[in-house]
């Protein structure tokens, strides 16, 4: 989606340059000079030119018409060029680009972030979600807007407007949209500012909702908005001629179809006063006061007090509600009341006291001199005020500081000086402000205050940033490290330190700990060490096999370090390949006191005597690594046992026997299938049963977890879960390290009946690539809160739920959609899972399909397709079958397992 932007006019000439956006993702030009076109005139403006400078760019052999390049992609139109008259702090470098602090409840934040960068993910999320034919997106930016839940289906509508429920005492400020309570989706007509009263008449046949400013066009629709010429206003006069009872007559308006949707579980913050910039951050901030979620211990005295990209020597105190500091340099001889705004100084040795209500902007013009602007906590510089010459320029820090305490009633002797100085308008300060130096000087504080946070991490955001972009700026600046954590530091911060540090090692070594440690009863107490208790004959096996599984939705939500942090989602369900269940151990008894270990898929064996044999396990590659380690969990190593021995030799004397453990995996490695997870679960199970240990299925699972850790290959729980518990399930987990999912099965129809049974198709495609080579690069991110990846794995966990419903609701085509973007998700997780092969093999059937993914990583092993119909899966077929990619691949007979994992006995 590419932005284009309406910007005040100083500041387009160096946006790319303070801001690092590229010019190919973002345009941006500013309404002409003294000549108003009003928001939708200013639309219009803004194509036109987005359009002649891309064609300018472009070959001029066969540059494209205006309605082929409106065509050609998604656009967000974002007007931001207002004068910010009631925001005086922000007027110079524009609202837009207003610094927001970090929330305190929050993950994943930027400490440079601004309204503009929190503003585009819900935007990109709405026009990701949209139908092919609106390619336009317009919106406001001096307003934050959040959502809390899943989007609802977008209508194929020429104009789509997002709304709020809000009551009158706030809807009566804004435009509104109404619509009959019979057809709740359409628009009848749009209202501006309607009173109170009005709103309650509407309330008997009618809802309305609260315009946010978030509108989606067709093509058709933008051009009809631009066949409107000069001042045109988007609101008042396109939005007045909409719907089926429009209040303004305008034929070609009223012919577009136009929908309205409310924002489902959604806030509005707007941002366009002194007043509302503290409160609708406070209002953010207060989002959250679960203290489970708040990840830091704050200090400040009020919770109204905003200090950020600043040096302060000051300490503020509880009497200092309502203050505001950001870009400025406040040192030990300043004083502070309430309703205080500082922006913009330059380090200084001022003396200043400033009364309630008092606000203070510095503002750098050319090289060297700044432009002194104290004003009050609610001016609103209307009218004429915006064109006063009342503020000084001061050739200098301390002349600057002289001004400002005349000014404010300070220092009566500075009058000669303040009278002699030349003099600026707030609109001119706006017009010429050298917004490089302004954006240099907070740059240059930020670089102080990344190792204050640090320092002071107990309380500060710092651990809970994007330490994948705090670790570029430490680099990139120089800034010299932090002192290392002490030992008692919370572990998960401790292991982000680690990441942090670039010490990948220590963070994973860190992990394991805490999920080794972590207590797995429900009543908090750890579990006891295992005392293996022989529970079989001398002539019985103990035979356990299991299904694999097909992960559909939530795919790594399930890892750590995300679930430990925020809990995963993930919907899967057990399979057998060709009738049978693919993973198989069995384990009986031998005279000998030593363990046998045998692979019948890998044709090795192995003879382990010694508890250091044993203890080799974290070899990846070697064929019994898992096998090793889970006989050690089975109390045959030390450190797990009860009991202690002087060797294995002794231990399995007490035992009453030596052990014979067989494996066989049906299943080529890489298959995506969760093959080496439900492998040890099944091999803990089965020796569950033969050493009498009374694990249950979810401890058995649990187990898994713990065992992959031993191995060091990490890894979720969805997979051992997927393949021991039968059908098809939705599994859950909440923060914290006892990561044991909660069950939901789900109808199975979808699977099972005639109709939809035969276009489930499973496709080997010979392909294979390793998981744990792409489980270290994801989990870093994950320890290091990594902005995208932590918003993208959030939307995987909501997609889970989407996929849960539409299961439930016994919805064919919505589930097969579903599992298309879940390969999406993947995708945009790691390029890496959709190969240049694997690519050229979906395109063949992709037309036949509802949805298909690779399971697990992805990258190559089997192929998993939701044809649309009986016939398009035969086709598939056909197909596949005659463009295979190698001799391996083949398609593989799958059905829902109906049990799990079984373990039986002779």
């Amino acid at each position: 989606m590419k932005k284009l932007l309406s910007l005040p006019p100083n500041l387009v000439g160096c946006f790319h340059d303070i801001t690092g956006y590229s010019k190919d993702e973002w345009f941006c030009t500013n309404d002409p000079v003294d000549h108003k076109l009003g928001s939708g005139g200013g639309s219009t403006w803004l194509l036109q030119q987005a359009y002649h400078n891309d064609v300018a760019k472009g070959s001029k052999d066969g540059e494209p018409t205006f309605g082929q390049w409106l065509a050609s992609e998604r656009r967000l139109l974002l007007h931001a060029g207002g004068q910010s008259r009631r925001l005086p702090a922000y007027a110079p470098s524009g609202k837009v680009l207003t610094p927001i602090p970090v929330f305190r409840w929050e993950r994943g934040q930027k400490l440079a972030q601004d309204l503009l960068s929190l503003q585009l993910p819900l935007y990109q999320k709405i026009m990701d979600a949209a139908p092919d034919s609106l390619h336009t997106m317009i919106v406001s930016g001096d307003v934050m807007i959040r959502n809390t839940q899943p989007l609802q289906p977008i209508p194929d509508a020429d104009v789509v407007c997002y709304g709020l429920w809000l009551g009158p005492e706030t809807a009566h400020n804004h435009g509104v949209f109404v619509s009959s309570r019979q057809t709740p989706s359409v628009l009848k007509c749009m209202l501006q500012k309607p009173s109170v009263e009005k709103l309650g008449e509407l309330l008997k046949d009618h809802y309305y909702l609260t315009d946010i400013g978030v509108w989606l066009l067709s093509d058709r629709a933008v051009k009809v908005l631009m066949s409107h010429k000069g001042e045109y206003d988007l609101y008042s006069e396109f939005g007045g001629a909409m719907g089926t009872h429009p209040t303004l007559d305008d034929p070609e308006v009223r012919g577009l179809k136009v929908a309205v949707l409310p924002l489902p579980g959604g806030e509005f913050y707007h941002f366009g006063t002194s007043r509302e910039l503290l409160s609708s951050t406070l209002a953010i901030q207060n989002l959250v006061n679960d203290q489970r979620r708040i990840m830091h211990l704050s200090r400040k005295p009020h919770p109204s007090i905003f200090i950020q990209n600043t040096i302060m020597s000051l300490k503020v105190t509880a009497d200092n509600t309502d203050v505001w500091i950001e870009n400025s340099f406040v040192g030990k001889d300043w004083s502070l009341s309430c309703r205080n705004i500082i922006t913009g100084v330059p380090v200084n040795e001022w003396h200043v006291a400033l009364r309630p209500g008092q606000c203070v902007d510095i503002v750098p013009m050319d090289e060297s001199s700044y432009v002194v602007r104290p004003y009050g906590f609610d001016d609103k510089f209307a009218g004429d005020e915006q064109q006063k010459r009342l503020f000084p320029v001061a050739n200098g820090v301390e002349e600057a500081g002289r001004l400002l305490r005349y000014m404010l009633g300070q220092e009566p002797e500075a009058k000669r000086l303040y009278e002699e100085a030349r003099k600026m308008s707030a609109e001119e300060i706006s017009a010429t402000a050298n917004l490089r130096r302004l954006f240099a000087q907070r740059n240059e504080y930020r670089k102080h205050n990344w190792q204050a946070l640090a320092q002071n991490y107990e309380h500060s955001v710092f651990y809970q940033l994007d330490l994948h972009d705090a670790a570029r700026q430490f680099a990139d600046n120089g800034i010299e490290m932090p002192a290392p954590l002490p030992d008692d530091a919370p572990l998960i911060t401790r292991m982000k330190d680690a990441m942090f540090r670039g010490q990948s090692d220590k963070a994973f070594s860190l992990l394991r700990e805490g999920i080794l440690t972590t207590p797995v009863n429900n009543d908090g107490t750890g579990a006891e060490m295992v005392r293996p208790c022989r529970a079989v004959a001398d002539d019985q096996i103990v035979w356990g096999r299991s299904p694999v599984r097909i992960d559909i939705a939530g795919g790594w939500t399930d890892t750590p370090p995300f679930c430990l942090m925020e809990g995963g989602n993930v919907v899967n369900f057990a399979i057998e390949l060709n009738g049978q269940q693919p993973i198989q151990t069995y384990v009986k008894p031998c005279k000998e006191h030593h363990v046998v270990l045998r692979s019948i898929d890998l044709g090795a064996s192995e003879i382990v005597e010694t508890y250091g044999q044993l203890a080799d396990f974290k070899k990846v590659g070697s064929p019994f690594s898992i096998p090793k380690a889970a006989l050690a969990l089975a109390g045959f190593l030390p450190q797990y046992s009860g009991t202690c021995y002087p060797d294995l030799k002794t231990q399995l004397a007490d035992f009453g026997c030596g052990m014979e453990v067989t494996l066989l995996s049906a299943i080529p490695a890489g298959s995506g299938l969760g093959t080496s997870s439900v492998l040890a679960a099944t091999v803990l199970g089965t020796l569950n049963d033969f050493c009498s240990l009374g694990w249950d299925k979810n401890e058995i699972c649990h187990q898994t977890l713990v065992l992959e850790q031993l191995l060091t290959t990490g890894g979720g729980w969805q997979d051992q879960s997927g393949g021991v518990l039968q059908g098809v399930k939705l599994l859950q987990t909440s923060a914290g390290f006892g990561q044991t999912p909660t069950v939901r099965w789900l109808p199975s129809d979808l699977y099972t009946q005639p109709e939809y049974q035969a276009c489930h198709l499973l496709y080997y495609t010979g392909l294979t690539r390793t998981a744990k080579t792409i489980l270290s690069e994801i989990v870093r991110k994950m320890f290091l809160n990594q902005h995208d990846q932590l918003v993208l794995l959030r939307e995987m966990k909501e997609h889970a739920m989407m996929m849960y419903e539409a299961i439930q609701r016994n919805d064919f085509n919505d589930m097969g959609r579903l599992v298309g973007k879940t390969w999406l998700q993947n995708q945009a997780l790691d390029a890496g899972t959709n190969t240049p092969e694997v690519y050229r093999l979906t395109q063949l059937v992709d037309d036949l399909c509802l949805g298909y993914k690779l399971p697990g990583a992805g990258g190559g092993g089997y192929l998993y397709m939701i044809a649309k119909d009986p016939e398009a899966a035969a086709r598939i077929k056909v197909i596949l079958n005659a463009n295979a990619p190698n001799a391996n691949a083949r398609f593989v007979n799958m059905a829902l397992s109906k049990v799990g994992m079984q373990v039986s006995r002779s």
